[in-house]
């Protein structure tokens, strides 16, 4: 298989030389050069200095026709808007993008991408150890509906968080300083209540 993961970080390195062992063709991308020399010498694919959340830069480094897109980097962001190109710009079947805010993890999920929680992992983790009573979210959220059905965070009638239309910009105000993307309170709160189905209590 073809997999493009963004982000060399520890997760980023260690995932792609394990699948670069099993035989598949990695292509890892990451704005810095340093953070290739977390990848072993016996790395055989293709470790590419560059933005994964550039379409072109993407295109040029062969991550069209990948079968697995993984966005890995630290920011929520730049995952989601990576995710968003494979999914969007090359159609890539299995897409799941790292989002630290659990908040944010969900409503994404909610709007058809694959969400990796780092929080909930860990939060759940230490329940388990120390058998602790917790509400936990899911450490990987599934949309209910295959991505490639699910109305994508671009789409005219779902607003994606990250990127406001000019009419909900107008309606909230002010812009918020440039950084994390936010969503609103009332539209949080909405989404945790519809996701505690999925929820699971530690104890």
């Amino acid at each position: 298989m073809k997999i493009v993961i963004v982000g060399c970080g520890r997760v980023g390195s260690t995932l792609a030389e394990n699948l670069d062992g099993d035989g598949h063709e990695v292509i890892i991308f990451d704005i810095r050069t340093a953070a290739f020399d977390r990848l072993p010498e016996t790395f055989k694919g293709a470790a590419v200095r560059g933005d994964g959340t550039d379409e072109e830069v993407l295109r040029r480094s062969g991550a069209q026709g990948a079968d697995i897109f993984l966005a890995l980097t630290q920011g929520d962001n730049r995952n989601i808007m990576a995710a968003q190109l494979a999914t969007e710009s090359f159609a890539i079947p299995q897409v799941i993008a790292k989002i630290n805010d659990p908040v944010r993890a969900a409503a994404y999920a909610e709007l058809g991408v694959v969400t990796l929680c780092r929080t909930n992992i860990m939060v759940d983790s230490v329940a388990t150890y120390l058998n602790l009573t917790m509400q936990t979210g899911p450490g990987i959220d599934i949309p209910e509906t295959p991505g490639h059905e699910h109305p994508h965070p671009s789409a005219p009638s779902i607003e994606n968080p990250a990127f406001p239309s000019a009419e909900a910009r107008t309606a909230r105000g002010p812009a918020e300083p440039a950084g994390r993307p936010t969503v609103n309170t009332s539209e949080a709160d909405a989404v945790r209540a519809r996701r505690l189905g999925f929820r699971r209590t530690r104890g």
